[in-house]
């Protein structure tokens, strides 16, 4: 049986319709078309469908669509209004971490949830942070450099 889903997806309101046992990884890729938003192993253990919400990385391959119902979503486009890079975009390209990008939405994504509680992450913090994700091109060598360049350059929350 479908069901109605309102909420917001990058700052936006959004109403998409949807069987009850969706999961949202299909209803961002398939219904809305983020195809940032990727099936790494569907269940719940590579982080390449990482997503915010209500500004904490989960995983979309786990989370039932209808838990987003009037909450807040943010995928990677949702990082970067009006076309300027976030801090760890940037910091990604600037430090090399980015390979063949399959892993690097979901690594900004929970980069981004992690600063967002701890501004100023050891090397430790980092390494668990990003622990939910995997990626199989690159050493994390350069994705901490750039998680460590983008905290310093994130504005400060009050």
């Amino acid at each position: 049986m479908a069901e109605t889903i309102d909420f917001f997806l990058n700052g936006e309101l959004v109403s998409v319709q949807c069987p009850e046992n969706e999961t949202l990884l299909y209803l961002l890729r398939e219904r809305v078309g983020l195809r940032s938003v990727k099936e790494g192993c569907g269940v719940g253990e590579c982080g390449a469908c990482t997503v915010l919400l209500e500004g904490r990385a989960v995983n979309a391959c786990l989370l039932a669509a209808g838990k987003v119902r009037g909450r807040r979503v943010t995928t990677i486009e949702g990082l970067s209004p009006k076309g300027r890079l976030h801090p760890l975009q940037e910091g990604f390209l600037l430090m090399g971490a980015v390979q063949c990008g399959f892993c690097t939405p979901g690594l900004i994504l929970a980069a981004h949830s992690l600063l967002e509680e701890n501004p100023h992450p050891s090397r430790e913090a980092i390494v668990q942070g990003l622990a939910g994700n995997l990626c199989r091109c690159t050493g994390y060598h350069d994705i901490i450099r750039a998680v460590k360049w983008a905290a310093k350059r994130m504005p400060e929350r009050e």
